[in-house]
This record gives structure tokens, C-alpha cells and sequence, in this order.
């Protein structure tokens, strides 16, 4: 008798690890995979950053998390799914979601794109978030 596993099947476990990997993306905004690393070793200091990465990258081909790739910096996750934009300050790097509903159809905007198929798009607004913003005005008010 021959048994065949069927890796992606066995990936779809729901483990304990890959709970705790959840559960940070969902508690921290818009973390990297290392400030995730951090949260889920605190909870579970045996867990090996490989296998944090391994269930981020699972999550994020599931569905189950959105993969955020800024123009500058490391990928960042974001629990949620929906199609929505984010706001990366371009000091420190953390990114936020914007304040704004998706485009109803970015394809019709575009015009004629030369036969160029659309099949999604990506908006990054890059600025200072409040914190960089008020630190920049006070170093010039103070130099």
C-alpha cells in the first residue's frame, strides 16, 4: 500500500505556531516578519525564526493575511485583506492604512495601455507619519 501526502493539504493545518504568527500580524500595525519573529518568540521562545518566516509566507499564498511590499524597505503583513492603500513614512518606515476607498476600476483610468492586461494595482502614499513629522519641525525650530 502506497500513501501519498499531499504537502499543500498538510500545510493547511492550522498549528499552534502558525495561530501565535496570526495573532501578532493581527495585535502589531503593519509588522515586518522580524518585529513578528519578536512578538511570537516572546510568547514561545522555542519557535525558530524559519518557521515564522515559513507561516508568514503560508498565511500571506492562503489569503488569510494581506503581504504589504513598500517601494523601500522589508515586506510588511497586514491582517486585513480587503483591497485598500497604505501610507509608509518615508523616517521611519511604518506604514499605515490610508484613508481612502479602492479605485472602482484603475483599468478604465489608464485608457488605452497598448494591450498591457490589468490585473491589480498597488497605491503608496510616502510622507511623515505624526511622530517624524513633529520630531522634523522641532530639530529645524531648535537648530
Amino acid at each position: 500500500m502506497i500513501i501519498i501526502i499531499n504537502k499543500h493539504k498538510m500545510n493547511r493545518r492550522n498549528t499552534k505556531q502558525r495561530q501565535l504568527v496570526a495573532e501578532a500580524v493581527r495585535a502589531l500595525e503593519h509588522p515586518n516578519a522580524e518585529e513578528v519573529y519578536t512578538a511570537v518568540s516572546r510568547e514561545n521562545p522555542n519557535i525558530g525564526k524559519a518557521t515564522v518566516y515559513r507561516n508568514l509566507n503560508l498565511l500571506a499564498e492562503q489569503g488569510q493575511i494581506g503581504r504589504v511590499t513598500p517601494g523601500e524597505g522589508a515586506d510588511r503583513y497586514d491582517f486585513r485583506t480587503d483591497k485598500h492603500y497604505h501610507m509608509r513614512c518615508r523616517a521611519c518606515g511604518k506604514v499605515f492604512d490610508a484613508p481612502m476607498t479602492p479605485l472602482p476600476s484603475p483599468a478604465q483610468l489608464l485608457g488605452d495601455t497598448g494591450g498591457f492586461k490589468v490585473e491589480d494595482h498597488t497605491i503608496e502614499f510616502v510622507g511623515l507619519c505624526p511622530g517624524c513629522y513633529k520630531k522634523t519641525t522641532e530639530e529645524q525650530n531648535n537648530g
